[in-house]
This record gives structure tokens, C-alpha cells and sequence, in this order.
């Protein structure tokens, strides 16, 4: 699976929950797969494609949780 549709996001705890939730979301909706790793500092959601990526990202901005390409 690529690994340019990724996005590091650094969150902890209720934080992160809501991501994976979010992440859930929108892979289901656009019917792709999704998984997280670890980071050096943070968390990786990869998306099995680029548009996921990107919703994932503008999600992100709208909680107000910072997020760069992984």
C-alpha cells in the first residue's frame, strides 16, 4: 500500500480517539482501507487513497489539530 497518503498527527487520549473515529469515517465512506502507526513524534493515518488523505487533513484543520505529510 502507498505510503504518500499519509499524515502525522500529533494527539493524545480523547484526541486521538476522534481522529481514529474520523479516520473510520471517512475511509468507510469512500469505501478504502485506513490503518495508523506510530511516528517518531506522533501518530500516522494512511488512507489507501489521496482524496481520504485529504478529508482526513481537513478535518483535522477544523478540529484545530495540527497535521503534516508522513
Amino acid at each position: 500500500m502507498p505510503r504518500e497518503n499519509c499524515l502525522i498527527v500529533r494527539a493524545a487520549g480523547k484526541q486521538l480517539d476522534l481522529l481514529r473515529g474520523e479516520a473510520s469515517r471517512i475511509a468507510k465512506e469512500a469505501n478504502v482501507g485506513w490503518w495508523t502507526d506510530r511516528a517518531e513524534i506522533g501518530t500516522k493515518f494512511c488512507f489507501e487513497d489521496p482524496k481520504s488523505k485529504e478529508s482526513f487533513a481537513l478535518t483535522c484543520d477544523s478540529l484545530g489539530i495540527a497535521c503534516q505529510d508522513g
